[in-house]
This record gives C-alpha cells, structure tokens and sequence, in this order.
C-alpha cells in the first residue's frame, strides 16, 4: 500500500524527549483512499515497509 494515498492517517507514541528520532511513533489509524480504515495488519505493514512515512507524520504532529 503506498503511504501517500492514506487519509487520516493518526500518530501516537510521539514522546518530545525522544526528538527528532521518535522511535516509539506508531501509526493507530489510517483510511485508505476509499476511506476504509485500516486493519492493525496493514498499519504494521505500512510502519515496517515505510518508516519515513510514520517519522513524517510524528514531525507532522508536532507543534512548533
């Protein structure tokens, strides 16, 4: 599945005192492009395939 097309896609496990790496990022939610949420199977899927795209998305979230 290719990252770029996800829609809501919702961080967590972003920890300030882990900056800029956030290791512990994960992704708990994510719709497709049809706006079908994703299984815990895919979510693991993109993170393992595609961990620039969850360390994107914690940069993302954060509030500067």
């Amino acid at each position: 599945m290719n990252p770029s097309q996800l829609k809501h896609v919702e961080i967590d496990g972003v920890e300030w005192r882990d900056y800029p790496d956030f290791v512990d990022a994960y992704i708990v939610y994510a719709e497709d492009g049809n706006g079908n949420a994703l299984s815990e199977d895919q979510l693991n899927k993109i993170a393992e395939d595609h961990p620039d795209f969850v360390q994107e998305m914690a940069h993302e979230q954060i509030p500067f």
